[in-house]
């Protein structure tokens, strides 16, 4: 039990840390690296040093919304992101396609199944916020199509993720 506790108190300093880090003005955000940090863009400072980046700007450059181990539940950081998406989908009319992913954790069909529930767990949301159906389609990769080939953690929160594509 007590380290079910010291783990949870690892865990929110290691999100604090990040969005510490993230806070940052200065630097190219896109050029650090190949690394992908699963919560990055999500409440941080999104201004660039001269302020020329609105937030609105920035929340729509974020298309991976990343989810929790076995879980399809979206992050509320990734709702603020799909709310300015929804927006513009509705002014523009526009298709996107909705990929979901799964890390390498069970089975080939339930990595299938749990794509398709995170890509669905997306659409929901934007049909919700006014985007019509039509303008959405889903896919699932599952497992087939990882971005980060480790087996660790950080790997694997890489992975779980949608992927909204124009």
């Amino acid at each position: 039990m007590e380290m079910l506790k010291f783990g949870k108190f690892a865990v929110l300093g290691l999100a604090l840390a990040v969005a510490v880090g993230c806070s940052s003005k200065g630097g190219d955000a896109a050029g650090q690296g190949d690394a992908v940090d699963p919560n990055a863009g999500y409440g941080a400072d999104t201004g660039s040093v001269d302020g020329s980046m609105s937030e609105e700007a920035a929340l729509r450059a974020i298309t991976t919304f990343y989810f929790e181990y076995d879980s399809a539940d979206l992050k509320a950081e990734a709702m603020r992101a799909l709310d300015v998406h929804a927006k513009d989908l509705k002014s523009n009319g526009a298709r996107v396609v909705l990929e979901g992913h799964a890390d390498e954790r069970g089975t080939r069909e339930y990595n299938m199944a749990l794509g398709e529930r995170r890509s669905k767990a997306v659409q929901r949301y934007l049909v919700l916020q006014g985007v019509s159906p039509a303008q959405l389609e889903l896919v699932s990769y599952g497992e087939e199509r990882a971005i980060a080939t480790g087996n660790d953690e950080q790997s694997w929160a890489q992975n779980r993720r949608v992927e909204l594509r124009k």
